[in-house]
């Protein structure tokens, strides 16, 4: 019972998002937001998992990927890119509020079931995107074909 119930947790999350009572495009499959969401945990360099509040009295926990960046790998066969990875989750977590807020604005579908894609800014509007990519720790991202990672340690 539990297998079937957490992909339908996620197709419903990913559905209220959708049509949130927020402002989005014409076809109906961005939210421009903003929506408010309380960070319930950094998954890696650029996903985090919130509780999303799309309208009044109604919450939604869904995995967010960062738009624009792209972050090492946790689960990479390369030390070297683990480490990498774990330093742009460590620098991720300094960057957003400990429990805080975050806002969501242009959410879309993620090509994995069960998460979205969103601009993510904090309230004095900075956003983790821009100094995830300023201190090296990720990569701009415009959702196309990822370049192949190296392992410079020689595994």
């Amino acid at each position: 019972m539990e297998r079937f119930r957490r992909p339908f947790i996620a197709a419903l999350c990913q559905t209220a998002l959708v049509v949130t009572a927020q402002a989005s495009d014409l076809d109906g499959r961005r939210v421009t937001g903003p929506v408010a969401a309380d960070i319930l945990r950094i998954v890696d360099g650029d996903t985090i998992l919130v509780q999303a509040r799309p309208w009044p009295q109604q919450t939604v926990e869904v995995l967010v990927r960062i738009r624009g960046i792209d972050a090492p790998e946790i689960k990479a066969r390369c030390a070297v890119i683990r480490a990498a990875a774990g330093a742009a989750k460590a620098h991720l977590a300094q960057l957003l509020p400990a429990s805080g807020t975050v806002f969501l604005t242009n959410v879309s579908g993620d090509k994995y079931f069960g998460r979205v894609v969103a601009d993510v800014s904090l309230a004095d509007g900075s956003n983790p995107a821009q100094e995830m990519v300023a201190a090296g720790l990720a990569l701009p991202y415009d959702g196309g074909r990822k370049a192949a990672a190296t392992c410079h340690s020689g595994e």
